[in-house]
């Protein structure tokens, strides 16, 4: 909730959505978080952590401003990973705004070189974000502004940092602008449009990459199979996570189940945060060969299955 004292007038407001993009650990998710002001997208520094759009709410005075968190954009790879670059490009073209997040250590490189080149057929405001900037010199950062301007003009160019928080409230304030007439879309306190149990889904998937960050391929996945209100008013979680091999199984439960314990732990906190109740979150591990060439599986995620 913004602190700028929000107008429910339907004939003052302004509604519409900003697509967040960008090469892979830009700070997308964290930038998102930073502005809703509550975890909506999962924060890793294992790439590509973000797998579909993720959709987090902010208001700001008279405009409702829905964010649009897209998986990081990168050269694919394998059929999950075109999954996610398409929905990424797709979550940009409907958009009422584009804001390019740039990892300001980073500079231009390859991958956003390419993403500038995807953007110039997008005919909607399109803003240049420089992220990390407490990790850089100005001069630099100036340098790397004009860099950027001159691959592709922006509208306007902001820079900030999504995790100290500094020049976020002057972001916030002109996209704020640029959005159009018109109602809002969802009720003032809501901050996001996922399902609890999806989200409590990618809250336990960050927890496992934060325990298994060097050990785990990136192709495991996490189901909420069952979410159950009790009389007492907690609720009774259980998951599934899916690994590719048998071998990952046993990474992820470890010797005498102490890393699935630990993740469990770790992961129940967040979802009864979220959930504002209180979680009682069952684990199990499972198999699942080739579960990334499943259409199922992708639907699951709110990505379409790319052809061969």
């Amino acid at each position: 909730m913004s602190p700028s004292n929000p107008t429910t007038d339907p004939g003052q407001q302004r509604c519409g959505f900003v697509a967040l993009i960008g090469a892979p650990n830009a700070g997308k998710s964290t930038l998102l978080n930073a502005l809703v002001g509550a975890k909506v997208s999962i924060v890793s520094r294992k790439v590509q952590t973000t797998r579909c759009l993720v959709r987090g709410i902010a208001l700001f005075e008279s405009a409702q401003i829905i964010f649009v968190d897209t998986p990081g954009i990168f050269a694919p790879k394998r059929r999950l990973d075109r999954a996610m670059v398409s929905s990424a490009w797709s979550g940009a073209g409907d958009a009422d705004a584009v804001a390019l997040l740039v990892d300001a250590r980073r500079g231009l490189d390859a991958e956003t070189t390419a993403i500038l080149a995807g953007l110039k057929p997008l005919g909607m405001p399109k803003i240049l974000v420089l992220n990390k900037i407490d990790l850089i010199e100005r001069p630099k950062l100036l340098e790397l502004a004009a860099k950027i301007n001159e691959e592709h003009a922006f509208a306007e160019t902001f820079m900030i940092s999504a995790l100290t928080g500094d020049g976020l409230a002057s972001f916030k304030e002109r996209l704020a602008a640029l959005m159009p007439p018109g109602p809002w879309l969802y009720p003032e306190d809501q901050i996001s449009d996922a399902p609890v149990r999806a989200l409590a889904a990618e809250i336990t998937r960050e927890k496992i990459f934060e325990r298994l960050h060097d050990e785990l391929p990136y192709q495991s996945t996490v189901e909420t199979e069952l979410w159950k209100d009790m009389p007492d008013g907690s609720a009774r979680v259980e998951q599934t996570i899916y690994v590719t091999r048998a071998g990952h199984k046993k990474i992820v439960i470890g010797e005498g189940g102490r890393t699935i314990k630990a993740i469990g732990t770790a992961a129940r906190k967040e979802i009864a945060a979220a959930a504002e109740q209180t979680v009682h979150l069952f684990l199990f591990v499972k198999v699942r060969e080739n579960w990334a060439d499943d259409p199922d599986r992708y639907r699951g995620m709110g990505l379409e299955f790319p052809k061969d």
